[in-house]
């Protein structure tokens, strides 16, 4: 992995460590700490001041598909090809716990707060004290298998499962009670927790895989295996293109403010600055 400074692309620092493809990684909330994850089924976290490996989980038995921060990253989550999604204490460097064992590869997860309206359910045995901000939390699971699943973090309670139209590769929530998931062939679905058996709607641009959404502002961020990256404002019904990338995947979307940042196949990172919408 290697960290760059934004303003002006000067690589700062390289992280070295990972046995095979990096496929995730992710800064802390203080943007002094990486967190990643690599086909060779271990969890790191990374100083990204001076590029030392603090700490690795070990426990998967797959490569590492996403991750998750807890809060201010006390815990962390990891999911992966062996069908796990597992809860990580950082201070310890050992596993808090299977969150949800799905028997199919989990691509992609996301954590969100819950509207008070939403039943999580009660853990069936006493959580360790070592889970830090857990509680009121629910994990979003993204399945090879076509089904999107949700658990409550703290509880370990199903909340729902939906199946889709094919495999999902990512989801993010937008809010409290509302979701986004993007599956294999193009469709993003918008559900509400509190009634998911049907989606609010189905967003289908074109039947390239949706690699990347993320929550922005009012609406979402998304990207797709054709090259297309856009921006949906919900209010507005209004789409805005980032071009550049052709047809090559993009892997990833991210943002910073007005900057939203790409990763694509062809090996560019790309930095949008966006005017007030």
């Amino acid at each position: 992995m290697k960290i760059w400074q934004a303003a002006n692309g000067e690589l700062r620092r390289v992280l070295e460590g990972h046995v095979f493809d990096v496929n995730c990684c992710r800064f802390f909330p203080s943007g002094l700490v990486v967190l990643s994850g690599g086909m060779d089924a271990q969890v790191k976290i990374w100083s990204a001041e001076d590029a030392n490996c603090v700490v690795t989980f070990i426990g998967h038995k797959g490569g590492i598909l996403d991750t998750a921060i807890v809060d201010r990253g006390r815990n962390v989550i990891s999911s992966s090809r062996d069908g796990t999604a597992r809860l990580w204490d950082c201070g310890r460097s050992a596993c808090l716990g299977i969150i949800a064992d799905c028997g199919s590869p989990v691509n992609g997860i996301a954590v969100g707060a819950a509207d008070n309206t939403i039943n999580l359910g009660s853990p069936v045995k006493v959580p360790s004290e070592r889970e830090i901000g857990t509680e009121g939390k629910m994990l979003l699971l993204a399945r090879e298998d076509k089904k999107l699943q949700c658990v409550g973090l703290w509880s370990r309670q199903p909340v729902f499962l939906f199946v889709g139209s094919d495999a999902f590769n990512c989801c993010t929530f937008l809010s409290g009670f509302s979701l986004l998931a993007g599956t294999q062939d193009g469709n993003i679905y918008q559900l509400d927790v509190r009634n998911p058996r049907v989606p609010v709607q189905v967003i289908h641009r074109s039947g390239a895989p949706v690699l990347s959404l993320l929550a922005y502002r009012d609406g979402f961020a998304a990207s797709q295996g054709d090259g297309t990256c856009f921006i949906m404002q919900q209010d507005l019904d209004y789409v805005i293109e980032l071009t550049e990338a052709d047809c090559d995947p993009v892997y990833k979307v991210s943002t910073w403010e007005k900057q939203i940042y790409t990763c694509c196949r062809d090996g560019v990172v790309r930095r949008y600055q966006l005017s007030d919408l």
